[in-house]
């Protein structure tokens, strides 16, 4: 039912009420049935937290629109609500020392039931979530890979592109990944770390203080519509991206069907397929923000091969270890659509088998790097993290 329907149906409800002594309103069917309808609408709210921040409130209203598309007869509020991270501005991600920074809070929101869902950068949600907690769906990806934004006076110089920026020049990033690989493709740069909101970055540069360049998602400034900013974008072979990055999630309660269901139509299947092998990949190796771990993965043209990068970096680039696998998808039943779960994912039956095998290549993906060293990078990685 639309949401006009509705308007007209509540219009109707105060008619009858205003003549309800004479038609005994209270004991007629048509009470009864108008009734039923208004409570289902009632029932029909949905609460959807978010972050606070600009970029949180773009992702999380892309993400109601989808729904509103999906199923007009609900009613969404958004709320936001600030994070660990959001908060602690003056210290790296890596050195924070908690995990969950930018889900915590909203967790503890989804778990007290004060909203019914909440929307994340798949890439800050850890891949173990709560107890009750599941993605009830992985939206469409946008592009993930890495993108460089050269202060102003750089790109009126033609200097567009960090390998003709000159030797020195400081790079601001808060993604030890960015800064592993970069400093092993571009040893003539300088890193520096850099917080806060897109906004805030930005301004840091073009204050030409601290920063030459940036490097941030192309999707994150995508959406925040600074497009035009990007002066490069790093292709995977010098910069593998982010686990999930691009993607969107929403997360709800593994209990709460109703919502669950309605999720299950928005979830993408390829985008669900190439981050649960990237999130099996992490698993396994026991990772996070305070060590430099990179993928990349592609489905073939008919979406029946996945193909699989892998990397893990020392803190200084110097040393790394990279693989790639792939493996051939079962076929996808698109009639099969009772739900289940797997990875802290919920999907479709039809679905399950190709993503269990995606969630399978990770980790022999994982597997693999560490047979070819990579467990004592991670090691010293964390140590060193730790220890600064």
């Amino acid at each position: 039912m639309l949401a006009d329907e509705f308007l007209t149906m509540r219009i109707v409800v105060s008619l009858l009420e205003s003549f309800g002594s004479k038609l005994d309103f209270r004991k007629s069917r048509t009470r009864s049935f108008v009734s039923r309808r208004f409570m289902a609408d009632r029932r029909r709210d949905i609460v959807v937290g978010s972050r606070k921040s600009e970029l949180a409130m773009i992702q999380s209203r892309t993400i109601i629109a989808a729904l509103e598309r999906l199923d007009p007869t609900r009613r969404f509020t958004l709320t936001g609500i600030s994070t660990t991270g959001d908060r602690v501005l003056d210290v790296a991600l890596s050195k924070i020392g908690e995990k969950s920074l930018f889900t915590k809070e909203l967790e503890v929101a989804l778990a007290d039931r004060r909203v019914d869902i909440v929307v994340h950068s798949l890439k800050d949600l850890p891949t173990l979530l709560p107890p009750g907690m599941t993605i009830g769906a992985v939206h469409r990806r946008d592009d993930p890979r890495d993108a460089v934004v050269v202060r102003p006076d750089h790109a009126r110089a033609d200097r567009r592109t960090l390998a003709a920026l000159p030797r020195d020049a400081t790079i601001g990033t808060s993604s030890l990944r960015r800064i592993a690989q970069l400093r092993h493709a571009y040893p003539h740069l300088t890193f520096s770390d850099v917080r806060g909101n897109l906004n805030t970055r930005l301004r840091k540069l073009d204050d030409g203080v601290a920063y030459d360049a940036l490097v941030l998602a192309v999707s994150g400034l995508e959406r925040m519509g600074w497009s035009e900013r990007i002066s490069q974008t790093l292709d995977v072979d010098s910069c593998l991206y982010a686990v999930s990055q691009g993607a969107l999630a929403v997360e709800t309660r593994s209990d709460d069907h109703d919502i669950l269901n309605l999720l299950a139509s928005l979830n993408c299947v390829e985008t669900a397929i190439g981050c649960a092998a990237e999130r099996a990949f992490l698993r396994k190796l026991e990772g996070g923000c305070s060590v430099p771990v990179g993928v990349s993965t592609s489905l073939d043209e008919n979406g029946q091969k996945l193909t699989m990068h892998g990397i893990v970096c020392s803190l200084d680039g110097s040393e790394r270890v990279k693989s790639c696998l792939g493996v051939d998808l079962p076929a996808i039943d698109s009639s099969a659509k009772e739900l289940c779960e797997t990875g802290g994912m919920s999907v479709t039956k039809g679905s399950l088998a190709a993503i269990q095998k995606s969630e399978q290549l990770g980790e022999e993906l994982a597997a693999c790097l560490l047979g070819l060293g990579a467990g004592p990078i991670l090691v010293a990685a964390r140590a060193a993290t730790e220890k600064n």
